[in-house]
């Protein structure tokens, strides 16, 4: 096949969503512990710095540290942002600035939402206070947001040791034992990533002939491989390509294995064969799913064919060819 003039570019949006799952160590435990209980916590360094969030590690020594200590739900804005159009799964609904808040007690700032009518009523060194969640679980979002507190502004800098009033002095950190009922031991994080894909030309006239049922690989100008699926350039010369060949349908396994996990929302029974098919005139194995043929029996050098899923888009997966097995040397290369 010849060049071919450049398709405009597919593009779509896609989604990549899954649950984060994590355990905690004995400070993080306690901080999301104590948010439930609307206690926030920090922890103390040697040198008597007191971190919110709380590590488990100095961020400066490297040193283990573990002292939990109380600190007061109030606190002062240092930096701000305005938030005037939130989006999907923020603390807020309605227009909000993301603020750096150190809490009274603490030498660090932590970052959340502050419920604002306007970025007019935002500034550097005004007090806010913690809005707790009606329901509370022990997570972040236990702090529903902040909204401005009636105490006094603390100036642009911030409150300073020797102008502090009584509440403020009543905010030093003090020990915590630390001692909740019911930890808060792991948690379950959502993940969540919107955006716009797309392929680039040289993908989007290989899912065009697919729709076909075709497979179009791009040949190098200057090696002369051809790659499928092909990525606009030689990943070897790098070099762009653009003579479009047409390889398959059939090719060879090269090397495979056998899935045992079932994954979510996949109607594949397990255990099923994933293998890298090096299709008659390419240069590169690509990734497919085998069929048609008890996993125990799939074995390199088997020579397979597509089977095109319904509606003919693309291959679902890939089925034994009426042929005998491929010699060792005719694919070694593409292992």
């Amino acid at each position: 096949m010849s060049s071919a003039p450049a398709p405009e570019a597919l593009s779509a949006p896609l989604t990549v969503e899954f649950p984060f799952t994590r355990s905690l160590g004995p400070v993080q435990s306690a901080f999301l512990t104590g948010l439930r209980e609307r206690v926030p916590l920090g922890v103390r360094t040697s040198d008597g710095r007191v971190l919110v969030p709380p590590v488990e590690y100095d961020p400066v020594t490297a040193e283990e540290i573990g002292e939990l200590v109380e600190v007061a739900p109030t606190g002062t804005v240092t930096t701000w942002a305005w938030n005037p159009a939130p989006r999907r799964d923020q603390p807020l609904s309605t227009p909000f600035a993301w603020v750096l808040v150190r809490l009274d007690g603490a030498d660090t700032a932590l970052l959340h939402a502050l419920d604002a009518p306007g970025p007019e009523a935002v500034h550097t060194g005004m007090r806010v206070r913690i809005r707790w969640a009606a329901e509370r679980g022990g997570a972040i979002t236990d702090i529903a947001c902040f909204e401005p507190d009636d105490g006094p502004d603390d100036g642009p800098e911030g409150r300073q040791d020797d102008g502090r009033d009584s509440s403020a002095q009543a905010a030093e950190a003090r020990p915590h034992d630390g001692r909740f009922a019911d930890l808060v031991t792991g948690i379950v994080a959502p993940a969540r990533l919107d955006y716009r894909y797309s392929p680039g030309r040289a993908q989007t006239r290989y899912l065009a002939a697919l729709a076909e049922h075709k497979t179009v690989g791009e040949r190098c100008p200057s090696c002369r491989k051809v790659y499928v699926p092909p990525r606009g350039a030689c990943p070897t010369c790098g070099v762009a390509t653009a003579e479009q060949v047409e390889v398959g349908p059939r090719g060879t396994v090269t090397t495979y294995c056998v899935v045992n996990i079932k994954a979510k929302n996949l109607d594949i029974e397990v255990p099923y064969v994933y293998a890298h098919i090096a299709l008659d005139g390419a240069d590169l194995a690509l990734h497919a799913r085998i069929g048609g043929i008890p996993y125990d029996q799939v074995r390199m050098g088997l020579r397979v064919e597509p089977v095109w899923a319904e509606g003919g888009r693309y291959p679902d997966h890939y089925r034994p060819a009426d042929e005998p097995d491929a010699d060792y040397d005719a694919y070694k290369e593409l292992l």
